[in-house]
């Protein structure tokens, strides 16, 4: 069961690390430190409905569906361009508001609601979790699959509440304008870059 478990929170945690659009926002969040723990609690829990959904074999179903495939890609890839125009925009646009701001003075609905679509529309997350997380527990003899599960989900919670809590120790760095705008442009190439490798799949 240990064992199983501790496979599980390795392969999640793995996974997870790459930088990504959800890992940027998260990210972001914490900097602006405004509705942290909403944003962590929505990512990991949307991180567990999938990770229990592929090591349920979900995944493998879903992949027998080429137009659920391709909505996914064309829907992911247009959210990320929109929204990595958006960050380029401001952080090159003469004039605009503070850097930070937009993040700092946003409802708690509005930040819920674009963390799920960096969650849900991403097709890489369903790659992940559904698919990879999946394929790796399928290994697993059914009695040991919930402990691995466990493990990968475990790995989403301590990752992205670290990551959300733990931006806060950069805040020192991002004292000025300049390097939001520094981040925004970053945040913004890493956006079109992601969108373009899904459109290149």
């Amino acid at each position: 069961m240990l064992s199983a478990a501790l496979a599980g929170f390795a392969a999640g945690f793995s996974l997870i690390l790459a930088i990504g659009a959800q890992n940027a926002f998260v990210l972001r969040q914490g900097l602006v430190r405004r509705h942290v723990f909403a944003v962590c609690l929505t990512c990991a829990l949307s991180d567990a409905i999938l990770i229990g959904a592929g090591v349920a074999g979900i995944g493998a179903i879903a992949a027998q569906s080429p137009v659920l495939r391709m909505a996914m890609i064309w829907g992911g890839a247009g959210f990320l361009l929109i929204y990595g125009a958006l960050k380029i925009r401001a952080a090159v646009r003469p004039g605009a508001m503070p850097a930070g701001t937009d993040a700092a003075h946003q409802s708690l609905r509005a930040t819920i609601l674009m963390a799920l679509a960096f969650t849900w529309l991403n097709p890489h997350v369903y790659l992940d979790t559904l698919g990879l997380v999946g394929a790796i527990g399928a290994g697993f003899a059914p009695g040991l699959r919930p402990a691995f599960a466990g493990g990968a989900i475990l790995a989403s919670f301590v990752f992205f509440f670290g990551l959300g809590y733990g931006a806060r120790l950069l805040t020192p760095v991002f004292a000025t304008p300049g390097a939001w705008r520094v981040l925004d442009l970053i945040i913004g190439a890493v956006m079109w870059a992601l969108a373009a490798m899904l459109l290149a799949t």
